[in-house]
C-alpha cells in the first residue's frame, strides 16, 4: 500500500508565533476485527506511531490505536522560535513508513 499525506506547514513565521501543522493521511487503519463479504476477517492496517521534529528537536510523539479513523487528520500547534526544517513521520504496523518535509523561516519582527 502507498502511503500518501496533504500538510500544510506554514513556510514563513515570527518569533514566539504560534504556528499550527495540519495532516491528512491516506490510509485505511483497519482494526483487524471487520470481516469481508466472505466471513474472512481483514487483516489488521493500523499506523503505530507519529512523530515531528523542528529544528532538531522532537516536539510531537503519538502513539496510534485502533480506534482511529480511517484517513486520520492530525493537527498540533507549537511556537515557532527558530528558523529550521520540520520533519513528519509516520509509522505502521505493516513496517510502513512516510516521511514529509517543510521549512520553517522564523524573523524577529
Amino acid at each position: 500500500m502507498s502511503l500518501s499525506a496533504r500538510v500544510r506547514i506554514p513556510t514563513h513565521a515570527h518569533v514566539g508565533e504560534v504556528i499550527e501543522i495540519r495532516t491528512l493521511v491516506n490510509h485505511p487503519m483497519e482494526t483487524g476485527f471487520r470481516v469481508d463479504s466472505f466471513g474472512r476477517r481483514i487483516p489488521r492496517n493500523i499506523l503505530t506511531r507519529f512523530r515531528c521534529h523542528y529544528a532538531g528537536r522532537e516536539i510531537v510523539s503519538m502513539d496510534l490505536r485502533p480506534g482511529m479513523a480511517a484517513n486520520p487528520y492530525l493537527a498540533f500547534r507549537f511556537v515557532a522560535d527558530v528558523s529550521g526544517d520540520i520533519e513528519l513521520r509516520w509509522e505502521g504496523d505493516q513496517g510502513e513508513a512516510l516521511i514529509e518535509r517543510g521549512h520553517i523561516e522564523v524573523s524577529s519582527a
